[in-house]
């Protein structure tokens, strides 16, 4: 009997559909140390089956700033693709298409401002595998890495400039699976240069690409906003909800024209607080027309140890509150480290698992 990991290699190469992918995760026979399995099994829920918003996007991590690469070529990113698919997803973001010195494609701006060379064009990559999936891809800008230095937002502006005129001369134009931007800058608060230049960027995507949308994935104040080089999983300064709300309608008042979503992380609060953020977010974008995203962390920040795939139950709660709140989508960060079943976490394939039994979807 074959085990998991040749039923997969087979079934990338036979370009097997989203039903093969699930029986995949239910094995049956014997694994490769002898021991029966029994695919009839599942986990009994003692909760409500599907009563959460379903997560249908997820960044690509491929620049990583502090997760390990996974070293992945394009056989093991279709497989991912795959995976991607059979939960759901529908929309792929690249989260960075550039931070510092590493690039996803050969830029021939950033080149010239001694970036290095990549050896695959990501990005092409990405535009191609959605578009055979049957997915949206969108675009995350270049971080020059000066605003986690400075504490400036406005130093992200002139690099881009070049960039997504760039991008979308090569990409944009060229592949109907390109479906919007994300401007990469991560916030949390009222931040030096932030609603100009997030209006300057957004304004410039859209008048490149025709109008097509953008978002951005700041991320909430809370108490477990603490500095990930740290052993701390909680401060014990944090925003409060009313400081939250005039800080965040501030913002959407400024940006409201050329950011069409916003997707809040939501592992910055403790999980009692989550239906008073969510419905002050979704009030706010309400009220500016915008729509209102949540970026579901798939890994886990009450732990010491950085980062592992997260508890499902953790991921469910977080998921059942952007139902309650009237949440319009639900984005990951991300799918290919925390969920996927061919991450380099074996927890991560578990979690897939976990997800696609409360849902419903084997």
């Amino acid at each position: 009997m074959e085990n998991r990991r040749d039923f997969l290699k087979k079934g990338a190469i036979a370009a097997v559909g989203a039903p093969l992918l699930a029986s995949a995760c239910k094995p049956s026979g014997r694994d490769k140390w002898g021991v029966d399995l029994d695919s009839s099994l599942e986990s009994t829920l003692i909760v409500p089956k599907a009563n959460a918003l379903p997560i249908t996007g997820t960044f690509l991590d491929e620049i990583s700033h502090d997760i390990p690469h996974q070293n992945w070529g394009e056989a093991e990113w279709d497989r991912d693709f795959r995976y991607m698919k059979a939960m759901g997803i529908d929309t792929v973001i690249d989260i960075r298409c550039g931070y510092r010195k590493f690039i996803t494609y050969p830029s021939p701006y950033l080149l010239k401002k001694g970036c290095y060379m990549p050896s695959v064009d990501l990005i092409d990559m990405f535009c191609r595998l959605a578009q055979k999936h049957g997915m949206k891809f969108w675009l995350g800008l270049y971080d020059s890495g000066k605003y986690w230095d400075t504490g400036d937002m406005s130093y992200e502006v002139e690099a881009n400039k070049f960039v997504i005129d760039e991008i979308w001369e090569r990409y944009g134009s060229k592949y109907s699976s390109f479906g919007g931007w994300y401007i990469s800058g991560e916030i949390s608060r009222a931040t030096k240069g932030a609603i100009e230049s997030f209006r300057t960027m957004g304004r410039q995507c859209k008048e490149v690409s025709g109008g097509l949308p953008t978002f951005i994935s700041p991320w909430i104040d809370g108490k477990k906003a603490v500095d990930a080089a740290s052993g701390n999983i909680t401060r014990e300064q944090a925003v409060g909800i009313e400081q939250h709300e005039r800080e965040w309608n501030e913002i959407f008042d400024g940006i409201h024209e050329y950011v069409d979503a916003c997707a809040f992380q939501d592992g910055h609060i403790d999980y009692d607080e989550l239906d008073a953020f969510f419905s002050v977010n979704k009030k706010l974008a309400d009220r500016y027309g915008m729509q209102c995203w949540t970026n579901a962390e798939s890994f886990d920040r009450d732990m010491p140890i950085r980062f592992f795939p997260i508890k499902f139950d953790k991921l469910r709660l977080k998921l059942e509150a952007a139902k309650r709140c009237g949440y319009d989508k639900a984005i990951t960060f991300e799918f290919s480290h925390f969920m996927s079943p061919q991450s380099a976490y074996i927890q991560a394939g578990h979690l897939y698992d976990r997800y696609r039994e409360y849902f419903g979807t084997f």
